[in-house]
């Protein structure tokens, strides 16, 4: 098969073995189709974050079709369209994991990053941590669901019950929790990089009741303010945006440091707070919802060779929804 791995200096594409369907139970070998392109792929590939491992393949936003079954698969056949997110792998054994919120497990294990991912004719994956995806969506849309959507819906749900929500950094994420929100009868305002036309447009046209530069103000006073966005510059930004008792929330897992602020931005009982990958209950719920809501995917589409180029255009800031690489 052929798959752009990443040993610590910029992806390759490589000719390599096929991976094997029997290397553990309960393992599902998948035949990919798409894999989005996310932020998070760019921090591994950055060196934001520590400790990859090298080499791999990255990508987590896995979708393709099931070719092997691994001893004691429950759930899942051969032929079957399959989603493989970005957890892939918890102790079950924590106190976090005991607890219900195995997002912040102790040991687990994430798809491109610790396990490799999708940046791959193949790949293998649990399928205790794999979903079902809606059939409405193609492949191709289908795929930022399984980062972008997860996160996105996740963050939101942090949000609370808050009717007046800034969204800052307006790409993958964003674009598909605004129409969950406003599904659910929200207002959102949408922040974007000073000038950037294109995403305050697409802003608008997927329902936003206003979009602007972050570095402008907006038209009324925000419940609660979600940013997307790597800059940490934009935390205090967003604590002056939202009333009191609001909260900002950052959706990253890599974020530049937060500047110094006064304290007279958090008092009022504003928060911050974070979002620390998901779990499996956030995916279940956010899939049965991505079925009934008829979202619209805005993608670029890459050849799997072409994967450089998709990081360079995220990492410039010169795409507009997602990135979707394509293995057909």
């Amino acid at each position: 098969m052929r798959a752009m791995v990443f040993d610590g200096t910029t992806p390759v594409l490589h000719d390599m073995q096929l991976p094997d369907p029997g290397l553990s139970a309960g393992q599902l070998l998948v035949d990919v189709h798409a894999c989005g392109v996310c932020r998070t792929d760019l921090h591994v590939i950055d060196r934001e974050l520590a400790h990859p491992k090298q080499p791999v393949i990255p990508g987590h936003e896995i979708v393709g079709t099931v070719a092997a079954l691994g001893e004691g698969v429950s759930g899942f056949h051969i032929g079957d369209r399959v989603g493989v997110p970005w957890m892939g792998h918890t102790c079950g054994q924590c106190d976090y994991c005991l607890g219900g919120r195995e997002n912040l497990c102790d040991e687990p294990g994430f798809t491109g990053y610790t396990i490799d991912g999708g940046y791959a004719e193949r790949t293998v994956a649990d399928s205790r941590y794999c979903f079902h995806l809606p059939e409405r969506y193609s492949d191709l849309e289908a795929a930022p669901l399984l980062c972008a959507g997860l996160i996105g819906y996740r963050t939101l749900s942090l949000a609370g019950n808050a009717q007046r929500i800034g969204i800052y950094g307006f790409g993958a994420a964003a674009h598909i929790v605004a129409q969950v929100a406003r599904h659910q009868g929200r207002s959102i305002y949408a922040f974007t990089r000073h000038g950037d036309v294109a995403a305050q447009q697409l802003a608008l046209r997927l329902g936003a009741h206003w979009a602007g530069g972050s570095d402008e103000a907006a038209p009324d006073s925000l419940d609660a303010a979600l940013i997307f966005a790597s800059a940490g510059a934009l935390v205090p930004t967003a604590l002056r945006a939202v009333v009191k008792g609001g909260t900002v929330v950052c959706g990253g897992i890599h974020m530049s440091d937060i500047p110094s602020f006064p304290y007279d931005f958090l008092w009022g009982e504003r928060r911050i707070c974070s979002v620390a990958n998901l779990t499996r209950a956030d995916g279940y719920a956010f899939m049965r919802l991505a079925g009934e809501i008829p979202l619209e995917i805005e993608t670029t589409l890459y050849a799997l060779a072409d994967a450089n180029h998709a990081l360079s255009d995220l990492r410039e800031g010169r795409l507009t929804g997602a990135a979707v690489l394509s293995m057909r």
